[in-house]
């Protein structure tokens, strides 16, 4: 495995190896790597000749008063998991060089941004998508792989991809859990036992909601309605929102007729998780 800090050499290595005609795949992580990036790599090594994964905390995807400085760093660990993946390419760029001083150019996807995590994360989806333009400019990859638990990432990725004519195939994977269900996070490290407890009560009550449709329910209400009880019935649990929504546009659905999805945002203690599900026909 190749460590690369430097921009100018990430590109170097990109345009030599597509020169050999062989495909690049790229996923992008914050570090604190767990099983649903490997989840990613290992779709990465399978379809791809050559896989380079990122480690970079983008600043400008938090805002104040946000966890940016608690977020959970564990660069050494990484390398060290990432050793044993078979990648080619460790991006590890530096903060001031993706961000120079005067840095002023940002890219915003319209609309869909307007929901979920862009209502209570204003700032949020305006950083992803510069930081991930960037690191597509500068890792130049065929194709790309992001996790379906952040659903709206993806979609506002794939809507960026489609609408600026990139050159890039963005490729969803499955989310992955733990045994219990919860899904895979790099904030979970900050959970305490009796709050990963509490966690659980998101896929908990994705569960309750599939259950429902299957028995015939389609008010978005009363599903709505069941979701929030199973959530409050655990202790430290906050909602900040239960969106049953179309999966590609996010607008809220008052009964569901079709593919459907929710999607939760839960703080339980002082960590913001996310967790969603498709209900209705698949």
């Amino acid at each position: 495995m190749k460590i690369i800090t430097s921009i100018e050499e990430m590109k170097k290595w990109s345009r030599s190896t597509r020169s050999k005609d062989k495909t690049i795949g790229f996923v992008a992580t914050m570090g604190s790597l767990h099983e649903g990036h490997l989840s990613l790599i290992k779709a990465s090594i399978a379809k791809c000749d050559t896989t380079v994964v990122s480690i970079f905390v983008n600043p400008t995807q938090f805002g104040p008063n946000e966890d940016f400085d608690s977020y959970p760093r564990h660069l050494q660990s990484d390398k060290q998991i990432l050793q044993t993946t078979g990648i080619d390419v460790l991006f590890n760029p530096h903060q001031n060089e993706l961000y120079p001083e005067k840095f002023q150019t940002f890219v915003t996807v319209e609309d869909k941004t307007n929901y979920l995590c862009g209502t209570s994360r204003p700032q949020f989806f305006r950083g992803v998508t510069t930081i991930i333009l960037k690191l597509f400019n500068i890792t130049n990859p065929h194709i790309a792989f992001f996790g379906e638990k952040d659903w709206q990432q993806l979609e506002v990725i794939r809507t960026m991809v489609h609408d600026l004519n990139m050159d890039v195939s963005i490729v969803g994977q499955p989310t992955v859990r733990d045994k219990d269900g919860l899904a895979m996070s790099s904030r979970n490290c900050n959970l305490s036992k009796l709050e990963k407890n509490s966690a659980r009560s998101l896929s908990q009550a994705l569960e309750s909601a599939q259950a429902l449709v299957v028995k015939g329910e389609r008010s978005a209400e009363n599903i709505r309605a069941e979701i929030r009880k199973t959530i409050e019935q655990k202790q430290g649990t906050k909602i900040d929102y239960i969106s049953i929504c179309d999966p590609e546009s996010f607008a809220e659905q008052i009964k569901i007729n079709s593919k459907t999805l929710v999607a939760l945002a839960v703080r339980v203690g002082s960590t913001r998780l996310i967790d969603n599900r498709i209900i209705g026909k698949i």
